[in-house]
């Protein structure tokens, strides 16, 4: 009998932890067991997306509610996409939006020269010159989306650059390079205020922007 008892009590506990491990795989319950340790450490991560592509239409959300915006890119292709639509719709209308974007006409062996070869290692197809081309056609995106919205301000900057950060008064949303993978292929992590992740967040941005220059292309200082 003991035995019997043994068995049946060892396939459900094998049973319980498959369930388990089937449930962590999926999203929503990896974002609570996330939740529930940030809750305790303090470090306000909530989510952690597998690419930050796919975080995208929380993103959205998130700017629609915002009374601010900071956001700090390599190369700002995010700029461009659906997320950012209720920004230059004027489905949202926070008291400020500030843009940094690396700038396409620094000298040889800038930061944007060094993260070309690391892509090169990986992409034979990118180039120095393809990824300032880029950087300067997303300026010039902004500077048409952005034209009648004067809470809109755009800088470019030439430093070392180990994370694309986009910031709102309430959320931020941090993805950090790779030296062998696109940043839209790698981890996003969601956090919210307040909390560790979020405060290294907005000072990653705002030391950047004190070291920023206004963009050309934009009427805004």
């Amino acid at each position: 009998m003991n035995a019997f008892l043994l068995g049946i009590l060892s396939s459900l506990i094998t049973s319980a932890l498959l369930l388990a491990l089937s449930l962590l795989r999926a999203s929503r319950p990896l974002w609570w067991l996330t939740a529930a340790c940030s809750w305790f450490t303090g470090t306000g991560l909530r989510r952690v997306y597998r690419r930050q592509s796919a975080a995208e239409r929380s993103m959205s959300q998130d700017l629609v509610r915002a009374r601010w915006v900071k956001v700090m890119a390599g190369r700002g292709n995010i700029l461009t996409r659906e997320a950012f639509a209720p920004l230059w719709s004027g489905d949202s209308t926070p008291a400020s939006v500030q843009i940094l974007l690396p700038d396409p006409d620094t000298p040889d062996d800038s930061w944007l020269d060094r993260r070309s070869q690391d892509v090169a290692r990986f992409d034979p197809g990118f180039t120095p010159a393809l990824l300032r081309s880029q950087v300067r056609a997303n300026i010039n995106y902004l500077a048409q989306a952005a034209r009648s919205q004067r809470t809109v301000r755009l800088h470019s900057y030439n430093l070392p650059h180990t994370c694309r950060v986009i910031a709102t008064d309430k959320v931020a949303y941090l993805t950090f390079y790779s030296d062998n993978a696109h940043g839209r292929n790698s981890p996003c992590l969601y956090a919210r205020a307040p909390g560790l992740l979020y405060t290294i967040a907005l000072q990653q941005f705002d030391t950047a922007w004190a070291n920023s220059t206004t963009t050309p292309t934009t009427s805004h200082s």
